[in-house]
């Protein structure tokens, strides 16, 4: 028998007797159904006012930055369509061999050639042009943010909330703000860059700086070394490694809002094929195009985490000189030789175009080719998550059973057998488990019965932030209720609801089919190195794009959203999964295997639970994946927030837009900070340390 009652168990089963009070209650009392509109808070106006304002007394300061910011991107642009295709190739592949040697520069070669042989060699430099100058832009602001905030307690308590803000709230919401303060032009892609991707630096920079060693800093005051010469000197060398880490992630997400920048920067660059092609209908082609995000993102990953690798290797400082040298003669002379090269063999300046190859109408005809084949599995799949997933959590089995949907009407002795069924089920958990376990059923029952848009704003309230209590402490679960409270008095309760459904679902099957896949990779070598590229690819695949092959077997609708999000959520689920498995302490396997532990034994009592603070880590990324994925969907027939996000985007109303994005925000800042403490109280039952 599992564990004892407790308080927090009588806590709530009190919960769950209100709650089936507020739904027995909800056809009598109208606002338990709906927040009453008298009563809400209109932050939307109130925000349009502030902007109107901004925009009439200010606008002009903002225009004129916005002015001065286009120079250095239309200068670098220019350099690169200048060069010849195979200098710039030549500096990259270079580079490359530098951070990883061969099999990297082989890489990056391959990758530079599918952009020239595909067409898209222009269209790839103008956004490379846009990273060259928003990243380094977002790597000194983050660093001075992290810096400051590494000095500074009070400073860390403001920057750190902005930053969740920046992180959570969809780039969408804000887009409408840098829109109406600087102009449509290319300056509003490269500010929306540079907002989402400082926040990774300031983070990295706040970790590496308070990892270096006392002894190092000790070291460093016994050498007689000022504040500034032990910060430069000591510091920020110590903590180069993470620091570089700051750069690989900054540069990642700058390159995922590239096609977001070009719905607003209208430039020809990568995005804004991809977005073309995708606004046709075209699958091939919009693939093709995103393929070079994935390739560009894929090499510019590698490249730091090589540098990142190699600045742990000790190395003197008169080598590193001689060697730093040595690198930028054989840049210089290389780039010279392939210049004079490209005058005398017009190829290797500028691709023919005769010489392009596009596979994109055999990919179209094959993805047709499917559609009309197994256009009644696709139909059948669709039919049978729709009406027995989807619509019993979005509205209830009360709602969804009938002869159209599941091919009966729903009965009071159906409703009488599942409640006795599913209270068994709970009792049966209670004995076999612990109380908690059998909560969590009895909850399951009522909402899948009820379904989730259609239950009581307040009991939801109460128990989200019942639960946020008990995992994180009063702190957290106050923060809970004060921000799904916002999220009712604004007015947006049944559209975030609508959001949390279908969400949960797709984050549900990520992490259980993610978990089972790395759990896989990490038992098998070749299963980890087949899934690794495809990983990769999924992450830096412009969202737009993995949208496309959905849409085009299923159609519009919440299953293809679904889909997506599934898509694209499942790769830290897979990847933070194998890393838990894979670093495990040895002493506890070793003693695990002396027992006489069977392989099944290891894993599920032993390699599991150990990895399992992990694991929850990466379901935590899941959530936030599947919220950024969740925006995007919008375009594809979701109800929820992300729609009202967009249709503030495509309205103009700054305000509605905002609040959306905030919601949205603080749902995904709810959900990180519950699945972090959990993990954090797992790691301290264990004795043991993430890293």
């Amino acid at each position: 028998m599992g564990g004892g009652f407790d308080r927090g168990v009588f806590h709530w089963f009190a919960i769950v007797l209100i709650t089936l009070g507020l739904i027995m209650a909800q056809p009598h009392v109208d606002w338990l159904t709906a927040y009453p509109k008298d009563m809400i808070v209109p932050f939307a106006d109130w925000l349009n006012a502030i902007m109107d304002w901004l925009v009439t007394h200010v606008g002009w300061l903002f225009m004129g930055v916005s002015w001065l910011l286009e120079w250095p991107i239309k200068g670098v642009r220019v350099v690169l369509q200048a060069l010849p295709w195979s200098v710039t190739a030549f500096l990259f592949c270079l580079v490359a061999y530098i951070a990883s040697g061969w099999r990297l520069a082989l890489f990056t070669l391959a990758s530079c050639l599918y952009m020239v042989i595909i067409g898209y060699w222009p269209e790839s430099m103008n956004t490379l042009s846009l990273v060259a100058i928003s990243v380094p832009m977002a790597l000194l602001f983050g660093f001075g943010l992290g810096v400051w905030a590494f000095y500074s307690r009070r400073a860390e308590r403001a920057i750190m909330p902005m930053l969740d803000i920046l992180q959570t709230v969809p780039a969408f919401a804000y887009l409408l703000l840098i829109l109406m303060l600087f102009g449509f032009g290319t300056v509003v892609g490269l500010i929306a860059s540079v907002l989402y991707s400082f926040p990774p630096m300031v983070r990295n920079t706040i970790v590496g700086l308070r990892r270096v060693p006392a002894e190092v800093i000790e070291s460093g005051l016994m050498s007689g070394a000022t504040g500034q010469q032990l910060f430069w000197q000591v510091r920020v060398p110590s903590s180069k490694r993470q620091l570089l880490l700051g750069i690989n992630q900054a540069t990642m997400a700058s390159l995922s809002m590239v096609i977001i920048a070009s719905i607003i920067g209208g430039t020809a660059d990568i995005g804004w094929e991809v977005l073309s092609q995708i606004r046709k209908a075209q699958f091939g082609e919009s693939l093709l195009a995103g393929l070079v995000i994935a390739l560009m993102a894929m090499v510019i990953d590698r490249v730091t985490s090589g540098l990142a690798t190699q600045s742990g290797d000790y190395e003197n400082r008169k080598g590193a000189q001689s060697q730093g040298w040595r690198r930028l003669v054989i840049a210089v002379g290389g780039a010279v030789a392939f210049y004079a090269l490209a005058k005398l063999i017009p190829v290797l300046e500028i691709w023919p175009r005769d010489m392009e190859f596009s596979p994109a109408r055999s990919m179209n005809e094959s993805l047709t080719y499917l559609i009309v084949n197994f256009r009644k599995e696709i139909e059948a799949i669709k039919t049978l998550a729709f009406f027995f997933v989807m619509l019993p959590t979005k509205i209830g089995l009360q709602g969804s059973v009938s002869p159209f949907t599941w091919g009966f009407e729903l009965q009071t002795w159906h409703s009488l057998v599942y409640a006795g069924g599913m209270t068994l089920i709970g009792a049966l958990c209670a004995y076999r488990f612990n109380a908690y376990v059998a909560i969590f059923v009895l909850l399951f029952a009522i909402f899948f019965y009820f379904g989730l848009t259609k239950m009581p704003w307040p009991a939801l309230l109460l128990i989200y932030s019942f639960a946020a209590w008990r995992i994180g402490g009063l702190r957290l679960g106050l923060g809970t209720f004060l921000g799904l409270g916002f999220i009712v008095v604004t007015g947006i309760w049944p559209e975030a609801m609508l959001s949390v459904y279908l969400c949960s679902i797709a984050v549900i099957i990520s992490f259980i089919l993610g978990a089972g896949l790395g759990i896989w990779a990490a038992g098998n070598a070749t299963v980890s190195a087949i899934l690794r590229p495809i990983n990769d690819t999924l992450q830096t695949m412009p969202l737009f794009v993995i949208l496309i092959p959905f849409v085009m077997i299923f159609k519009i609708g919440e299953f293809t959203a679904l889909l997506a999000i599934i898509a694209y959520a499942i790769v830290p689920a897979i990847r933070y999964t194998e890393h838990g498995l894979r670093n495990l302490s040895e002493g506890v396997i070793e003693a695990a295997e002396m027992m006489g532990c069977t392989k099944r034994q290891m894993l599920w009592s032993v390699k599991i639970p150990l990895a399992l603070p992990v694991m929850m880590l990466g379901l935590n990324q899941t959530i936030m994946y599947g919220i950024a994925m969740l925006v995007i969907a919008a375009l594809v027939g979701t109800n929820g927030l992300e729609q009202v996000v967009y249709i503030g985007l495509s309205d103009g109303n700054f305000g509605v837009g905002l609040i959306a994005g905030m919601a949205l925000a603080i749902i995904a800042m709810i959900a990180d900070r519950m699945t972090q403490a959990w993990s954090r109280n797992r790691q301290s039952d264990l004795d043991i340390s993430v890293t």
